[in-house]
């Protein structure tokens, strides 16, 4: 379990320059009443978390903007991942994509929340929840954690790659890994303030404008779902449907 104190020596680490700043004085907060040390625990692996989708949605940003994609079918309707890719930049490449496979990729996000909040699966691995002295940044092993059929790879280092390293090379690698999720949540979120409001001047010319909602999960070829009309029509600044101010 670490502590404010921690922190301020884990910060002179990450950039010796800023050190450690927190304006909004969360590590002094207390979420759930739980106290200091699983406050932390829960910054902590909330920023090293975060910090990992963003770099896989830089890199994959990237790579999409560029038009790379599958050479094979989505689904069994016939649409191809090439026709996803010739929608635009990947904001309309979301928006283009079928209902079903939004709801595939959000059902496979809720699977690995959970299993990554799991108690039991945790303790199957070794380890404790992070709000109650376990590692933050630590995801379960599929391997060994009770899942119901055989699983080749683990989600974090599928291929070993780190079971020889020592205890200094492996916290040397977490501040890196800290600091280049940093800079990637700064980055992607860079790319989406640059396709919706043009502010980012070095980024000019190159991300094209967007036309929908980047903060809407749902476009118009959702609106078979519940409350995803009305979602939309909020978001385009129409308000509530039969809300009159």
């Amino acid at each position: 379990m670490e502590t404010k104190a921690d922190l301020e020596v884990l910060a002179k680490e990450l950039n010796p320059v800023v050190g450690f700043w927190d304006p909004l004085n969360l590590s002094g907060a207390d979420f759930w009443g739980k106290g200091e040390e699983a406050t932390i625990g829960w910054l902590r692996h909330s920023e090293i978390k975060h910090g990992r989708v963003a770099m896989f949605a830089f890199v994959g940003y990237i790579a999409q903007a560029n038009g790379v994609h599958f050479p094979w079918a989505l689904n069994t309707a016939g649409v191809q991942f090439d026709d996803i890719s010739k929608a635009g930049f990947p904001s309309e490449q979301w928006d283009a994509l079928p209902t079903s496979a939004k709801l595939q990729i959000f059902g496979a996000i809720f699977l690995l929340e959970w299993f990554g909040e799991s108690s039991y699966a945790l303790e199957q691995s070794g380890e404790k929840h992070y709000t109650k002295g376990g590692k933050p940044g630590y995801y379960p092993s599929l391997k060994t954690a009770g899942v119901p059929h055989p699983v080749p790879f683990d989600l974090f280092d599928p291929f070993g790659l780190s079971k020889n390293r020592t205890p200094e090379q492996k916290a040397k690698g977490l501040v890196a890994e800290i600091n280049n999720g940093r800079l990637a949540m700064i980055g992607i979120m860079g790319f989406v303030a640059q396709s919706k409001g043009g502010v980012v001047p070095a980024l000019q010319g190159i991300i094209p404008p967007y036309a929908g909602q980047p903060m809407g999960p749902f476009s118009a070829v959702d609106t078979q779902l519940p409350m995803v009309k009305e979602m939309l029509t909020v978001l385009d600044g129409g308000g509530f449907p039969g809300v009159t101010m």
